[in-house]
C-alpha cells in the first residue's frame, strides 16, 4: 500500500461522544486495558499490565512535561486575547524558559481579528509581586504569529510567568474549561522536561508501583523526550494523504538511553513505546541513522521528513542505524540527540525498532488512527470495535490498549 495514496475516509469508525472520557480515574492504574496479541484480544485492568509485558523487554517512555502554554490577554475594549504559545522561536526550549525580560515563541492567537497590532499588557502576581508582560506580534505566516514577550523584572524567567499566569491546554475535544485538578491529572507521573502543549496520555496510566513492579519483573525502562505540538489534534482534511502535511516535533534522546535501546537490539529483547510520541521517536531514530550513513546529514542540523521512510533505503539494520546515531553524537561533543521528526506513519510503513505499543484509543480520521492500522494492519477494526462495544472509555483520559506487533 502506498501511503501517499491513502484516503483517511478508510480509517474512520463511530465514536458516541459519550465515550469520550471527560475526566481520569480517581486512581490511574485502574483503567481498563485491551491486549492485542496474536491476532486475539483479552481484557485486564491496567495494573496488570507488568504481568502482560515479556521479561526482558526494554520500556520506552516520553518525559516531557505539558506547560501552561496559554495567555488570556484582556484589552482596554474588553475584548479577549488568547495566546497559545506553541514552540520557542529560533530558540532552544531550555534557554526560553529561563529567559530573562525578553523572549520570542510561534503562537496561535485566540479572536485574532480583535488584535490590531497594539501592545497587549497583563499583570501577573509572583511572590507578591506584579509583573508587567507585554506581547507585541512581529509578524504573522499562514495561522501562526511570531510574538515577542517582554517583561520587568529581571529576576524573573519566561517559565515563571507560564507557571504563575498561563493556563495549561486540554484536547479541544473535551469542550470543557480547564480545572485545577488537570494540573496533576493531565501529567505522566514522571514528566520532567518542559515544552509540551499535549500531554503524551498512553502515560496518565502509569504510576511508580506500576514501575516497580515491571522492576522486579526484569522490564528495563529508558526515556526520551518528545515535545508534543498542537498539530498533534490537527485533523486529516485532505483527500489523499499525500496533500496532508505532517505537524513537526522536537526529540531529545540521551547517550545513555541510545545505549539502552542499541543493547536491547543486540541482545533481541522487544522494546516496548509507551505512546505514540514514543513509537515515532524510536522510528525517527532509525531514519535519522539511514541519513547519517546515506549522507543526508551533516553538523548538527537533524531531522526526518513525513516521508523519508517511504523514499530512503530501507536494508540497513536497526543496529547500525542506531550505532550511527551515537557515533555521529560523539563526533559533534555532544550527550544527547537534539532534532525533529515529521514522521508521518501509516499502513504501508515497515517498522524497525518497536515491538509493541502501549497506546489510548484515538479519534476517528486522524494520524494516529493512521499509526495503529499500520502497527496491528486490519485488525485495527476488531480491536476499535471490542473497545466500543465493551464500554472503553476512548481519548486522552480514556482506557489504554497494549498492541504486540504481528
Amino acid at each position: 500500500m502506498n501511503p501517499k495514496e491513502i484516503s483517511i475516509d478508510s480509517f474512520t469508525y463511530d465514536l458516541d461522544p459519550k465515550k469520550i472520557a471527560q475526566y481520569p480515574l480517581d486512581k490511574r492504574d485502574e483503567s481498563k486495558l485491551l491486549v492485542y496479541q496474536d491476532e486475539g484480544i483479552r481484557d485486564y485492568l491496567f495494573y496488570e499490565i507488568p504481568n502482560l509485558l515479556p521479561k526482558g523487554s526494554l520500556l520506552v517512555t516520553n518525559n516531557t512535561k505539558v506547560i501552561q502554554a496559554r495567555i488570556v490577554f484582556r484589552k482596554d475594549s474588553g475584548a479577549k486575547i488568547e495566546i497559545f504559545c506553541l514552540e520557542p522561536y529560533k530558540n532552544s526550549y531550555e534557554k526560553i524558559f529561563n529567559a530573562r525580560e525578553t523572549c520570542e515563541w510561534v503562537c496561535m492567537v485566540g479572536n485574532a481579528k480583535r488584535w490590531k497590532g497594539e501592545a497587549l499588557l497583563k499583570s501577573i502576581l509572583i511572590a507578591g509581586k506584579n509583573i508587567q508582560l507585554e506581547a507585541k506580534i512581529l509578524h504573522k505566516e499562514e495561522d501562526k504569529f511570531t510574538i515577542k514577550f517582554n517583561w520587568s523584572g529581571n529576576e524573573i524567567s519566561f517559565g515563571e510567568l507560564l507557571t504563575n499566569g498561563g493556563i495549561l491546554p486540554i484536547p479541544p475535544y473535551l469542550n470543557r474549561d480547564t480545572e485545577e485538578t488537570d494540573k496533576d491529572q493531565y501529567q505522566t507521573t514522571y514528566a520532567k522536561k518542559e515544552g509540551s502543549v499535549a500531554a503524551p496520555t498512553a502515560g496518565l496510566h502509569f504510576t511508580p508501583q506500576t514501575f516497580e513492579k515491571m522492576r522486579l519483573m526484569g522490564i528495563e525502562t529508558t526515556e526520551l523526550t518528545l515535545h508534543v505540538g498542537a498539530g498533534t489534534f490537527r485533523p486529516v482534511k485532505a483527500i489523499k494523504m499525500e496533500d496532508h502535511e505532517m505537524h513537526r516535533e522536537r526529540i531529545y534522546v540521551s547517550l545513555e538511553s541510545l545505549k539502552a535501546i542499541q543493547q536491547a537490539l543486540e541482545e533481541g529483547r522487544p522494546v516496548i513505546a509507551v505512546g505514540t510520541t514514543s513509537l515515532r521517536s524510536l522510528e525517527s531514530l532509525y531514519w535519522i541513522g539511514v541519513k547519517i550513513i546515506v549522507g543526508k546529514i551533516i553538523g548538527e542540523e537533524i531531522d526526518v521528513l513525513q516521508w523519508d521512510p517511504y523514499e530512503l533505503p530501507q536494508h540497513f539494520n536497526p543496529i547500525e542505524a542506531i550505532e550511527a546515531v551515537i557515533k555521529h553524537i560523539l563526533d559533534n561533543n555532544k550527550q544527547e540527540l537534539d532534532g525533529t521528526t515529521q514522521l508521518l506513519i501509516a499502513p504501508g510503513y515497515n517498522f524497525k525498532i518497536t515491538n509493541a505499543l502501549v497506546t489510548n484509543f484515538h479519534q476517528p480520521g486522524s494520524t494516529l488512527l493512521l499509526l495503529v492500522a499500520a502497527f496491528i494492519g486490519k485488525d485495527w477494526i476488531a480491536v476499535y470495535n471490542h473497545a466500543v462495544t465493551n464500554d472503553y472509555r476512548f481519548l486522552s483520559f480514556g482506557d489504554a490498549s497494549l498492541l504486540f506487533r504481528n
